[in-house]
């Protein structure tokens, strides 16, 4: 079964979130999607958006493992 970090490696790699930034999905991962970042406009690096989408991967992946 893959675990969180091996699907947040494979999620990051996906979508091009820089190695350096995976800690920041970690947080995401905690919370229910409804409380989870947007986008506010200002040109962040990463974007919340970003993260997001790499933290749902992550859930995906762990979820296909499961099976």
């Amino acid at each position: 079964m893959m675990d969180r970090d091996e699907a947040l490696k494979q999620a990051s790699d996906e979508l091009g979130l820089q190695e350096w930034y995976r800690d920041c999905v970690k947080p995401i991962l905690r919370i229910e999607r409804a409380g989870w970042p947007r986008c506010c406009g200002g040109g962040c690096e990463p974007c919340n958006q970003l993260l997001c989408l790499v933290a749902e991967r992550v859930l995906e992946l762990m979820s296909n493992e499961a099976r």
